[in-house]
């Protein structure tokens, strides 16, 4: 081979590496600091905290504890069927991550969406389970006594409360951030309000990405 024929193979092979990079950079999942995902309203706990033992139960029927969050992210509401703006915002916002997450590179198996009723009084498994799967047929709604859903609520900083509005009805109010949990299955942060596809689909990622 002469001198021009490396030459020209040596800068065939720089372009190529080059454009290899260009490829990667704008095809590779991005990966946001903790700073910069708190400046999207994602908080990451300085120490993930593990949570003491809960026992619920999905609208399948199966036991929700935990184990259920185990070797996987997460991402959990506590809402209701009734809830008439935040929560179905919130699921669908949710349920957009998940279908972003799942045409990515990424698995989205490890991604979890899931609704804690707080109105257990009006929302059975025969009405939750359509309720939650119609934002993705992946997503799982628990359910559980009034005391039970309160006391793991509790651990991650969540609050409701029936609030009656007259003629015998009720709402209920509660706290609207979404809980991260980690694959260890310790609370690991919070999405706090207003919830946006990209801003979960971008914390899923960041997270799992160095977990």
């Amino acid at each position: 081979m002469t001198a021009v024929a490396r030459t020209v193979s040596l800068c065939l092979v720089f372009i190529a590496l080059v454009l290899g990079m260009l490829v990667y950079s704008t095809l590779r999942t991005p990966q946001l600091s903790n700073e910069e995902l708190r400046s999207r309203g994602v908080f990451v706990l300085p120490q993930p905290r593990e949570l003491a033992d809960f026992r619920l139960t999905d609208h399948l029927g199966q036991p929700f504890d935990q184990q259920s969050l185990q070797d996987g992210w997460t991402f959990l509401f506590f809402g209701f069927t009734h809830c008439p703006d935040v929560c179905p915002t919130t699921m669908s916002e949710m349920g957009k991550a998940h279908a972003a997450i799942r045409a990515s590179v990424d698995d989205a198996e490890n991604f979890r969406g899931v609704l804690v009723t707080v109105d257990p009084e009006r929302d059975t498994a025969e009405l939750l389970g359509p309720y939650v799967t119609a934002f993705s047929q992946d997503f799982v709604g628990v359910l559980g006594a009034l005391e039970a859903t309160s006391e793991f609520a509790l651990q991650l900083h969540a609050a409701f409360a029936k609030v009656p509005t007259g003629e015998g009805g009720y709402t209920v109010d509660h706290t609207g951030a979404i809980v991260i949990i980690n694959p260890r299955g310790h609370y690991h942060g919070f999405i706090k309000l207003p919830h946006k596809a990209e801003t979960i689909r971008l914390a899923y990622q960041s997270l799992a990405a160095r977990f």
